[in-house]
């Protein structure tokens, strides 16, 4: 069973998107899935006594704990699959599942077990300000959750009431090896930890490489457009080649005004999929500009399928994407030689600051550092594209990911 509360359609969800892929992946792997969804759509068009228990529904939401527990009788599924419980289903799924005798498995997309936004971020900084709290004051302080002081006490208090929730959870899988460690410090042991990816369709052979950069995100300050704007103007205009962006959101304007700007920028809007696919093939390089621990930006991976590598900041799971965070070589922190080494000796030292992984570079998420790996990127790119390739048939191909949630599945039993 694979329970899932959907975000709003209106908000574009990779984790929407992934967990509808997961499932598909599964059952066209042979593996009979029952979906548990909610959606936050939903919440309009309730009925005046459901939504009278909103408030309570992520500490305990009893109308799914009803519906879930009449499942789990009527079809004994050998594991439950948790991915996001806010706000309809809550994390008490967790303990109904265990009263029916059925492990639990959670993918964790997000830092919420401690974070009532979930991101590490706020006010244009990462900030973990409630960690290693027993209740998130300084959340609700600084209205993190739906910049509403009502509703992050609410979840506050929700993130204190199941501490125990969480640390009864029989497998977690961690998308990233950030993610894993967040898991660590949140007091899980290494044995219930398993890092898991989540994986993207092939798109086949990659086509040559392109021309220039692609950033491809929500335009918003967390995701770092406007680091990457002050970085690409340090250069001189057309230096780079081109600068495609896609996307939308609040910071769209300053985009829309770099364009206007700067030839060398084209904003290319919201696309679908065949337009994301077009733009990841017109360039040579992508960007993940992310000003938060982001946990596992999706164009990444789209990225190292198409065969592009990836100039990422070291913050998150960007480093374990891309290849840089092996334990030995920290990103940013070894020798120039090693980098060098590693891209097939021969070449110029790595520049200082300028971590070089198996598919792509990552740096501190700050303007000059930034603007300094651009050209180390532009002038690689064509020496990493097969590595890149490599790496998502290795790590995120659907075949290999799908084969490894079924493993952590098959070595699941009922307490």
């Amino acid at each position: 069973m694979v329970a899932h509360n959907r975000y709003r359609e209106a908000q574009p969800s990779g984790e929407n998107t992934m967990v509808d892929s997961e499932i598909a992946q599964l059952t066209a792997a042979g593996v009979e899935v029952l979906p548990f969804i909610r959606s936050s759509d939903e919440i309009p068009s309730m009925s005046k006594a459901a939504k009278a228990l909103l408030p309570i529904s992520p500490i305990w939401a009893p109308r799914a704990q009803q519906d879930l527990g009449r499942l789990l009788t009527e079809h004994r599924p050998d594991v439950l699959h948790l991915h996001n419980p806010y706000p309809l289903i809550s994390p008490w799924v967790v303990r109904t599942a265990h009263r029916h005798g059925v492990p639990v498995v959670q993918t964790v997309h997000n830092y919420r077990q401690v974070c009532s936004s979930g991101i590490y971020f706020r006010d244009g900084v990462i900030c973990q300000d409630c960690k290693g709290r027993a209740l998130g004051v300084p959340a609700i302080r600084h209205k993190c959750y739906r910049d509403s002081a009502a509703q992050s006490a609410l979840m506050a208090t929700t993130l204190a009431v199941h501490r125990g929730t969480w640390r009864s959870v029989d497998r977690y899988v961690a998308l990233t090896t950030a993610i894993a460690d967040h898991l660590r410090d949140y007091g899980i042991p290494d044995d219930r930890i398993v890092v898991k990816p989540n994986a993207v369709p092939d798109p086949g052979r990659p086509a040559p490489l392109g021309d220039g950069f692609l950033y491809m995100a929500r335009l918003s300050p967390e995701k770092g457009v406007d680091l990457l704007l002050d970085a690409w103007r340090r250069h001189p205009v057309g230096a780079l080649g081109t600068l495609r962006v896609a996307g939308d959101g609040e910071l769209r304007p300053l985009v829309e005004a770099a364009a206007a700007e700067r030839p060398d920028v084209v904003y290319l809007g919201q696309l679908d999929r065949a337009g994301v696919r077009a733009a990841v093939e017109a360039s040579a390089v992508v960007i993940a500009a992310s000003m938060w621990h982001d946990v596992l930006p999706t164009v990444i991976i789209e990225a190292l399928a198409s065969g592009r590598p990836v100039l990422g900041t070291a913050l998150g799971g960007i480093p374990y994407l891309v290849g840089a965070d092996a334990p030995h070589e920290p990103a940013g922190t070894g020798p120039a030689e090693t980098a060098s080494a590693v891209a097939g000796g021969g070449g110029p030292a790595m520049p200082v600051g300028i971590g070089l992984g198996e598919a792509g570079w990552v740096v501190a998420p700050e303007p000059a550092a930034l603007a300094a790996a651009l050209p180390v990127a532009w002038a690689g790119a064509s020496g990493l594209a097969m590595a890149a390739r490599a790496r998502y048939e290795r790590t995120f191909h659907p075949d290999v990911v799908t084969k490894q949630l079924i493993d952590i599945y098959a070595g699941m039993t009922r307490t």
